[in-house]
């Protein structure tokens, strides 16, 4: 309908790095499509960390084991909800030197399992295997004594005998009592709460920002170690999400009073 105009925003710009490696046979690409009515800038919202204090607010809060389990593992081990709610007994290796020998320290293995009947899914999809009974494979994760300590008070409090299913989370109330825990059981729990304790809408994939954020800046910016931590799937994604500078930091301090010629 307007020919001037479709000739003007017929534009191609040079392909970057990001977009070789986002499309197929990107190292071929010479140039892009373009529109210059495109919004600019990145594309990603900043993601949204917990409050201060807010795993020791929703501790108090709880009152469970199971959830407890919950808040903590989601905290320290950076899962995704899906991941958690889909994990089974013999996922979990919390102990030294397991018989996998996949990892010297307590961990466990994040296993793809379609067909779990509480429909929790893991989004990771490595290989994984079990052999003679023992798991091996999928994404491995480190967990921490605050995790092993609130998995054994749940299993051997509120974990149901004879559970022939064998996952992890159960429902602990109503007729589905022992059954599978649902992912969004748990999300409504620490929706719940979150409101008790005061900080609004909490939602599972807050305590992963936090954890991977936490990571980044305990290893130095290093994004190989925020990259495994939390499983995510590259390094670029980590660098493009939470890369960013501590706006308190003293040397980023020092260099803002340089440009403004101020001394401290």
């Amino acid at each position: 309908m307007n020919g001037e105009l479709g000739r003007r925003l017929d534009k191609s710009r040079l392909p970057s790095r990001v977009d070789r490696r986002r499309s197929f046979l990107g190292h071929v690409k010479s140039s892009l499509p373009t529109n210059p009515l495109a919004p600019k800038g990145p594309h990603r919202r900043h993601p949204k960390m917990l409050p201060d204090g807010a795993r020791e607010r929703l501790l108090e809060t709880v009152n469970a084991a199971r959830d407890r389990l919950v808040v903590t593992w989601l905290a320290d081990g950076g899962l995704r909800i899906g991941e958690l709610c889909g994990l089974y007994l013999v996922d979990l290796h919390l102990r030294e030197n397991a018989a996998c020998g996949e990892c010297r320290a307590p961990h466990l293995h994040v296993c793809h399992r379609p067909g779990n009947p509480n429909r929790a899914e893991a989004k990771s999809k490595h290989p994984w295997r079990v052999e003679h009974g023992i798991v091996t494979g999928g994404l491995i994760k480190r967990v921490s004594p605050a995790m092993v300590h609130t998995y054994f008070e749940y299993i051997t409090t509120e974990y149901p005998r004879g559970a022939g299913h064998g996952m992890l989370l159960v429902q602990l109330h109503g007729a589905d009592t022992g059954q599978p825990w649902a992912p969004v059981g748990a999300r409504r729990m620490l929706g719940r709460a979150g409101k008790r304790a005061g900080l609004g809408l909490v939602k599972p994939h807050a305590f992963r920002h936090s954890f991977t954020s936490a990571v980044l800046d305990a290893a130095d910016g290093n994004l190989l170690i925020a990259r495994d931590a939390g499983g995510w799937a590259s390094a670029a994604m980590v660098d493009e999400v939470y890369g960013h500078v501590d706006v308190h930091d003293p040397v980023f301090d020092a260099a803002l009073c340089t440009v403004w010629g101020e001394t401290k």
